[in-house]
């Protein structure tokens, strides 16, 4: 298995809808370290959809993968990505990819596969949420939230109770935070599409 670039790639608009390499992830996965030589994968419910073959030097990733352009023939693709190094408030370093794309070299945390791996700049993606209307922002905000909270995933559930060791006023902020975000998703939804219960009674 394991190939990019098709269809699901070919000229979309947004970072969702391309294979994201985060070399955070990569870094918290202990896989920077010189000399290693590893697959990644993604997944879509649970099952494996694509991977790329990586290879760690001391200031390089040589990527490896197969690809195609717009349903085009399948080529193999092997190119090193250099890396940059920051250090971090609290001591260590932090990697930064430098993009491959020709003229670019922009220091970016992630790299978003077509056929070549560029950051969104070079591949003139939008953040998804620059396509959600204002309500389902909030409603994303609200979410990222009841997880902080430790709550049942999705706003029609309802509020949880105060997570173990959260302190009350910590508590009582989000809370208040995640209360306002709900009414202005279901504020957003009813300008738009009318009450719920005539969106139920449809």
């Amino acid at each position: 298995m394991g190939g990019f670039g098709s269809g699901r790639h070919g000229g979309k608009s947004t970072t969702g809808d391309m294979w994201a390499l985060d070399i955070r992830r990569i870094s918290q996965a202990g896989r920077l370290k010189p000399g290693q030589s590893f697959n990644w994968q993604w997944s879509r419910n649970g099952e494996p959809v694509a991977n790329i073959n990586l290879r760690t030097e001391t200031d390089r990733v040589t990527l490896d993968y197969r690809a195609r352009d717009r349903g085009g023939e399948w080529q193999t693709m092997n190119y090193p990505v250099r890396l940059s190094w920051t250090p971090c408030t609290y001591g260590g370093q932090r990697a930064w990819w430098l993009c491959p794309a020709a003229g670019c070299g922009r220091r970016v945390a992630v790299l978003y596969g077509g056929k070549v791996y560029a950051c969104r700049h070079c591949h003139q993606l939008a953040y998804r949420t620059q396509r959600e209307q204002p309500h389902d922002r909030a409603g994303s905000k609200a979410d990222k939230l009841r997880d902080r909270l430790q709550w049942e995933a999705g706003i029609l559930n309802g509020n949880g109770i105060k997570p173990k060791g959260m302190h009350w006023a910590t508590f009582a902020r989000l809370q208040a935070q995640h209360d306002a975000l709900v009414n202005q998703t279901f504020a957003g939804i009813m300008a738009r599409f009318g009450p719920l219960r005539e969106l139920m009674d449809r």
